[in-house]
């Protein structure tokens, strides 16, 4: 087991039992891996996305940039075009990625630290009827902040675009139906707010979208359509090798999101750790990056200290000693540093960790 506990965006601390649920092999032609695990974690998957029955689930192999990329170089086709909604880190990898793709897109850029406003968007999607997707990041881990999905996906409906939302580090953690908020495509992974390990993502997305996309990927390995194809005919199997200690990792760690109340109460679980954080934080004499009707519950960036003396690395490996990993800044217009309270983190934990930094300001003594 590990000496420290990881208080990241990702990978994140998962508990003893996910652990333990690595430790056995799985044949992947075999119904009671396909059917038993594969195939209950995609009907779970859907029930805590959304109760609207025409949504379908598919699962991809690799990081969660991999199915950003599966599922943009899937359903984006050559005569469409993208908006991309970029205000940190991720929203710049979707530009990367259309780049690769030779996806055509417009990119409408704000500073990390802004919330996308709704009338430029408004205004774009007026004078460019090209324009037949709209992407955006839900929770950008760049700073910590939560993206206006709501309103973005209803004024993406009301010009009859399909919204793609990267929910990376907000599925599992933050209520939300898909179908309530005009999400067409979402895309998650498995080491995030389920708290399971890396090893693959997945897509949830309209039926219809997905059944008419045969054709359209740019890559063989990541063709959404193909991947989803197989899993509906062949009751959950992979196109190419699964990751099946990841996948049977996922499927512990969904019984245990269930165990421990659903969505709602793990929301509830890192509103407060989120909540604990900040007033320790503060309390210590560090401010937050953004203001509070800005932050998410997932992960929040703190300015560095002003000092001369300070060093993230000495800082960083101090309390890594002490047995907490925090996260470097993502930032290009402020020095700070991020921490995370998503996966089986408790309070307890946060209040060891605050007394781990009070111990480790060195540059205070």
């Amino acid at each position: 087991m590990n000496d420290y506990l990881l208080l990241t965006p990702g990978p994140l601390t998962t508990s003893a039992t996910v652990k333990s649920a690595m430790l056995k092999d799985w044949c992947t032609w075999d119904d009671d891996y396909n059917r038993d695990i594969v195939e209950s974690i995609r009907k779970q998957l859907l029930s805590l996305a959304t109760k609207n029955d025409q949504y379908t689930c598919v699962l991809m192999q690799g990081s969660g940039t991999a199915s950003v990329e599966s599922a943009l170089g899937s359903l984006v086709a050559n005569n469409d075009k993208l908006l991309i909604i970029n205000n940190g880190a991720y929203g710049q990898r979707m530009t990367e990625i259309a780049d690769y793709l030779n996806i055509n897109y417009h990119s409408l850029n704000y500073p990390e630290t802004e919330q996308p406003v709704l009338q430029q968007i408004n205004d774009i999607l007026d004078n460019d009827p090209s324009i037949t997707h709209v992407a955006m990041v839900h929770c950008e881990t760049t700073t910590g902040m939560l993206n206006p999905v709501q309103d973005v996906g209803e004024l993406v409906k009301n010009h009859n675009k399909v919204f793609i939302l990267d929910a990376m580090s907000s599925f599992g953690g933050i209520e939300f139906d898909l179908a309530q908020l005009h999400v067409d495509v979402m895309i998650s992974s498995s080491n995030k707010c389920i708290q399971g390990v890396p090893g693959f993502g997945f897509v949830i997305c309209k039926q219809a979208l997905i059944a008419a996309a045969k054709g359209v990927a740019r890559s063989l390995s990541l063709d959404l359509y193909a991947q989803w194809q197989c899993m509906q005919t062949q009751g959950g199997k992979w196109r190419f090798t699964s990751p099946t200690h990841v996948v049977r990792a996922f499927h512990q760690a969904l019984f245990e999101l269930n165990e421990e109340g659903g969505i709602a109460a793990r929301a509830t679980r890192y509103q407060e750790n989120q909540q604990l954080l900040v007033k320790g934080m503060r309390e210590l004499g560090f401010t937050t990056l953004l203001d509070d009707e800005l932050h998410s519950p997932i992960i929040t960036s703190f300015y560095s200290p002003a000092h001369p003396d300070y060093q993230f690395k000495k800082f960083y490996h101090a309390l890594k000693q002490q047995g907490f990993v925090i996260y470097p800044g993502k930032v290009s217009e402020a020095d700070c540093f991020r921490i995370g309270n998503i996966g089986h983190v408790f309070a307890k934990d946060i209040e060891g960790l605050l007394s781990a930094i009070a111990a480790c300001c060195y540059w205070q003594k």
